[in-house]
């Protein structure tokens, strides 16, 4: 396959083909994230490229393909008539396929109407990955979650407020959404509200799949430049553990299915919200109280 820089994809995409329809990230200023710094300009790759690449990957692995991520950082801003080929091509190339599904920024929902969300969705994408990493507004807007347009006050809830809508659009035309939070994002200072927020944001977005991943500090990010400065901390162990506690606890999906096992956690939990609840609940509390051990730090990895 042919794919330009380093790929990253959710853990419940590795055994999906990946189609690198973009490159890079159209927003790509989170102040925790450098995937896509081999990346300095994002583009979106030629429409016969990405067909070219799915005939490939069908001449090679053919009907053993049930899954397609669609690469990299937010594929759903590709324009429609992108889609439309794509999809269409994927469906007669792959004839198991099951699923496609892509990372998608609020913003990037928001900007297709209801008409194109749908004709996705009858195209036969069925999932979007969306980050939001924290409810809390203040958190959100210092790791630069979206853009903020004018006439929005400090005091305004807009990046909490576009999530919600971008995931009942989303779910209103027929996707699964698959929401994923980032321990740690509020820093020391935000910790609990960071946690008590997340909780409320995940009760409104409302999501199929719900993933907590732990913020990890990568060298020359704008959040390590903080953190050296003195501007920013990490979190205990114990007060992620902690946060991960009160998002559980407090958040009250209609029926997700929850995860923490991304490399970067340290103890990792599965099981269906809410049913699982108290289960998991009583699990952090056994590790927050040192009887379960935790994964070990030289085994954690993004």
């Amino acid at each position: 396959m042919r794919y330009e820089g380093r790929l990253y994809r959710p853990p419940s995409e590795a055994q999906s083909y990946i189609l690198q329809a973009t490159v890079g990230c159209s927003w790509n200023r989170c102040t925790y994230c450098d995937m896509y710094s081999d990346k300095h300009r994002f583009r979106i790759r030629e429409l016969v490229e990405s067909l070219e690449d799915i005939g490939m990957a069908g001449a090679q692995f053919g009907p053993r393909v049930e899954k397609m991520f669609v690469a990299d950082g937010d594929a759903l801003i590709l324009p429609m008539d992108h889609w439309e080929a794509i999809l269409d091509r994927a469906s007669d190339t792959f004839t198991n396929l099951r699923q496609v599904s892509c990372y998608a920024t609020a913003t990037n929902i928001l900007e297709k109407t209801d008409a194109e969300l749908l004709r996705l969705v009858e195209l036969g994408m069925n999932l979007l990955y969306i980050g939001p990493e924290s409810g809390d507004e203040e958190t959100m807007r210092r790791i630069a979650k979206g853009p903020r347009p004018d006439g929005y006050s400090r005091s305004d809830d807009y990046l909490f407020d576009t999530h919600v809508e971008a995931a009942q659009r989303a779910k209103a035309a027929g996707f699964r959404i698959s929401t994923i939070f980032l321990l740690g994002a509020g820093g020391v200072e935000r910790s609990e509200a960071h946690a008590e927020s997340s909780a409320r944001l995940i009760t409104a977005m409302d999501p199929d799949y719900l993933s907590a991943l732990t913020l990890t500090v990568v060298p020359n990010t704008p959040i390590a430049r903080m953190e050296a400065n003195g501007k920013w901390t990490l979190p205990s162990v114990m007060d992620l553990l902690g946060e991960l506690r009160t998002l559980v606890d407090q958040s009250r999906p209609t029926n997700a299915l929850f995860r923490t096992n991304h490399a970067s956690n340290y103890l990792p939990l599965g099981g269906q919200l809410p049913t699982d609840r108290q289960r998991i609940v009583e699990t952090l509390d056994l590790a927050l109280s040192g009887a379960i051990p935790l994964r070990p730090e030289w085994s954690r990895g993004l």
